[in-house]
């Protein structure tokens, strides 16, 4: 699942700067975020965009993949990342279909008896 640094910065450079895209490399892949929202994956140098009602819709034709193995599936796009106009617009639906991230709970510091 190791992604190549040019690759993943082509695809966060496609991705117009209003979505607001950042990424983290996690478990041997690329996580990228939307407002931190989590809209993606790239692995193995593929870009693997999460499933939504508003994502599929756009797309039409979906082709659908798990981006490592035992993973569910998620919409593969390979056709369109050139086209930056067209992924911003997918990375913009995905994002809104999405639930806003649960605050993260704070760790309680122990305290010594």
């Amino acid at each position: 699942m190791v992604n190549d640094s040019e690759f993943i910065n082509y695809i966060v450079d496609q991705i117009d700067p209003s979505c607001d895209v950042r990424y983290r490399h996690m478990f041997g892949g690329t996580t990228l975020y939307s407002h931190d929202k989590v809209v993606a994956l790239i692995c193995d140098n593929q870009l693997f965009i999460k499933p939504t009602e508003a994502g599929r819709s756009y797309i039409g034709d979906v082709v659908e993949a798990p981006p490592y193995e035992g993973a569910k599936n998620f919409f593969l796009i390979s056709d369109e990342i050139d086209n930056n106009e067209w992924i911003s617009n997918l990375v913009r639906a995905t994002e809104e279909a999405l639930p806003k991230p649960k605050p993260r709970k704070k760790k309680k510091k122990k305290t010594k008896q």
